[in-house]
C-alpha cells in the first residue's frame, strides 16, 4: 500500500477523485454523488473493493447484506474475497419468496426494506454495505431487520458519508467505516 508524506493510503484520493458531484440533482439543492464515474475507473473501483476487503477479511464476517441497489455493486466482490455469503436488502415486492420486512422513515413518508427468510441464521455475523450514508435510514433499517432475526451486525461501511447530514448519529452503538466523507 503507498501512502503520501501524511500517512494516507493513496487509494482514497484515487477513489475521492473519481466520484463525480452533480449539483442540483435530483432536486435543487442536493449535490448528488455519482458513483458511476467510480465504477469507470478500474483502478479505483479495485481500489475501493480491496480496502474493504483489507478491513474485513479475518474478522468471522459471514454475511455481507447489501442495501438496494448500489450496496448490490459493492458487497457481491466484497463476499467473495472474505468468504461470505452476499444477501440483498431490497425494496417491496422485488423478492420472490417469503420475507420479513422493517418500514423506515425517510423525509416525507416511510419505506421498507425486505430481506428472505432464512437467508440469514441466528448467531451470523454481518457487514451492512452500501455506497453512501446520508440521514442513516436505510442503514438502520437494515441492522434491525438483521437483529430481529438474532444476527450480529459487526459494522456497517460505506464508500461515501455526508457528515453534515449526521447519519452516524443515528446509529447509536453500530460501527460505521467509509472511505471518503463529504460536507
Amino acid at each position: 500500500m503507498a501512502t503520501d508524506q501524511e500517512g494516507k493510503d493513496d487509494r482514497i484520493a484515487r477513489i475521492s477523485s473519481a466520484i463525480r458531484v452533480i449539483p442540483d440533482f435530483p432536486k435543487p439543492g442536493i449535490m448528488f454523488q455519482d458513483i458511476t464515474t467510480l465504477l469507470l475507473d478500474p483502478k479505483a473501483f479495485k481500489d475501493t473493493i480491496d480496502l474493504f476487503v483489507e478491513r474485513y477479511k479475518g474478522k468471522d464476517i459471514s454475511v455481507v447484506a447489501g442495501i438496494e441497489a448500489r450496496g448490490f455493486i459493492f458487497g457481491p466482490p466484497i463476499a467473495l474475497a472474505i468468504g461470505a455469503k452476499f444477501v440483498p436488502m431490497r425494496k417491496p415486492k422485488k423478492l420472490p419468496g417469503e420475507v420479513i420486512s422493517e418500514e423506515y422513515s425517510l423525509e416525507y413518508g416511510t419505506d421498507k426494506m425486505e430481506m428472505h427468510v432464512g437467508a440469514v441464521q441466528a448467531g451470523e455475523r454481518a457487514l451492512v454495505i452500501d455506497d453512501l450514508i446520508a440521514t442513516g435510514g436505510t442503514l438502520c433499517a437494515a441492522i434491525r431487520l438483521l437483529e430481529r432475526v438474532g444476527v450480529h451486525v459487526v459494522e456497517c461501511a460505506c464508500v461515501i458519508e455526508l457528515a453534515d447530514l449526521k447519519g452516524r448519529e443515528r446509529l447509536g452503538d453500530k460501527q460505521l467505516f467509509v472511505l471518503v466523507s463529504s460536507l
